[in-house]
C-alpha cells in the first residue's frame, strides 16, 4: 500500500485518528511489535480512505513518546494510569500526543475528536472524563490558544 498524506482532508485525518487509536489499543493489549501491527492495519481495505502518513505519525509518536505522554497525563489524572481502561488510555495518549506535538491542529479539534472516539469505543460516559483531562492539558500546554479562545476577560466568543 502506498502511504499518502491527504492535506486538509478532515475526514481522512479523522479516520487516521480512529485507526491510530485502534492500533495503540491493540499494542496495549498484545505488546506486539509495532511493525507487525502497522502491517496489519495498512493491509486493511478500509485504509484506502485514511491519511496513512498521519496515522503513522500518530501511532509511532505515541509509542516513541509514551513515557513523556504518561508523565503529562499522570499530573492531571485522579488515579494511576494502570487503573484506566485500555481504550480510554489509548484515547488519552493519542489526544495528549496530538495536543503536545501537533500544534497545527486546534486544541478544540483534538478534544472533540477524542470525545467522539470515546463515545464510539469507550465505556459509557468515559467521554466526559476524557474531555475534562484534555481540557486541563490544553489549558496548561496551549495556554495562549486556550486563553484566546475564551476571550480576553474569560468570556467565550459567543457570549
Amino acid at each position: 500500500m502506498t502511504l499518502k498524506s491527504k492535506k486538509n482532508n478532515f475526514k481522512a485525518k479523522q479516520r487516521a485518528r480512529r485507526f491510530a487509536m485502534q492500533a495503540i489499543y491493540q499494542w496495549h493489549l498484545t505488546q506486539e511489535k509495532f511493525s507487525s501491527i502497522q502491517a496489519k492495519f495498512l493491509a486493511q481495505e478500509e485504509m484506502v480512505s485514511v491519511d496513512t502518513t498521519y496515522f503513522l505519525l500518530l501511532v509511532q509518536g505515541v509509542l516513541k513518546d509514551q513515557e513523556l505522554l504518561d508523565n503529562h497525563l499522570q499530573q492531571l489524572l485522579d488515579r494511576p494510569l494502570k487503573e484506566l481502561g485500555l481504550v480510554e488510555l489509548a484515547i488519552l495518549r493519542l489526544g495528549t500526543y496530538e495536543m503536545l506535538e501537533c500544534p497545527g491542529v486546534p486544541y478544540k479539534v483534538v478534544i472533540n475528536e477524542s470525545i467522539e472516539l470515546a463515545k464510539m469505543f469507550g465505556a459509557t460516559d468515559s467521554y466526559k472524563y476524557i474531555n475534562g483531562i484534555l481540557n486541563l492539558l490544553a489549558k496548561k500546554n496551549r495556554s495562549l490558544e486556550y486563553t484566546h479562545s475564551k476571550g480576553i476577560l474569560g468570556k467565550t466568543s459567543q457570549e
